[in-house]
């Protein structure tokens, strides 16, 4: 078995941001302009799981899989709209799923948070 790579460590939370485990990339808790429109969010969240990428000589394009956690599941077009901008027809599976999230700011704060999966083989 190869070495697995760990970065992007938040020992505070108890996790590491990006795991290289053999041909794949785990990214996760990716999150970007909270407390803004749920847009503003989706596209955060975007840019930095696109920021973690570029960290480490990946892009969109490499994304297979992605599991989107909402506050209101109700706000899935909206990130379909992102997902049509950023992945020209490429786009990976996906699930998305509705939670309370355990962050401060409450209701008006997190709305919108993604992990992924890519490909690097």
């Amino acid at each position: 078995m190869g070495e697995i790579i760990r970065s992007d460590v938040n020992d505070e939370w108890a996790h590491s941001g990006i795991v290289e485990a053999g041909d794949f990339v785990f990214i996760n808790y990716c999150v970007g302009n909270v407390g803004q429109s749920i847009e503003n969010q989706i596209n955060g969240a975007f840019d930095h799981l696109a920021k973690r990428l570029e960290s480490i000589g990946l892009s969109l394009e490499a994304v297979v899989k992605i599991d989107c956690l909402f506050r209101d599941i109700w706000n899935i077009p909206v990130m379909e709209k992102v997902i049509k901008e950023r992945f020209n027809g490429k786009y990976p599976a996906r699930k998305s799923i509705q939670t309370e999230f355990a962050h401060r700011g409450g209701q008006e704060g997190l709305l919108f948070q993604l992990d992924a999966i890519a490909y690097k083989g």
